[in-house]
C-alpha cells in the first residue's frame, strides 16, 4: 500500500458552505492542500475524498494524512512523525 505524503503537521483550517462539496488531497501532492488538484492521478493508489459540509463552519481539515475521521483532523498530527 502507498504511502501518502505529510503535507502539513497541523491541520488545515477552511470556510465552508452549507450544501456545497469539497474534495479533501488524501495524497499529499496536491498544491492546493487540504484540496485535490489532481496529483494523485499521477501516483495511482490514492483517491480524493468527499466532503459535504452539514453547516457553514470553519472545519479542520487533516493535513498529516493519517487522521482516523478522515478528511477532518484527529490530532494524529499530534503523535511522533
Amino acid at each position: 500500500m502507498a504511502t501518502p505524503v505529510r503535507a502539513s503537521d497541523t491541520p488545515f483550517a477552511a470556510a465552508v458552505e452549507q450544501g456545497k462539496d469539497y474534495w479533501w488531497c488524501s495524497c499529499g501532492q496536491s498544491k492546493n492542500q487540504p484540496f485535490c488538484d489532481g496529483s494523485h492521478k499521477t501516483e495511482g493508489a490514492f483517491t480524493p475524498v468527499k466532503y459535504t459540509a452539514a453547516d457553514s463552519a470553519t472545519v479542520y481539515f487533516c493535513g498529516c494524512k493519517a487522521s482516523g475521521n478522515k478528511p477532518l483532523c484527529d490530532g494524529s498530527h499530534k503523535q511522533a512523525v
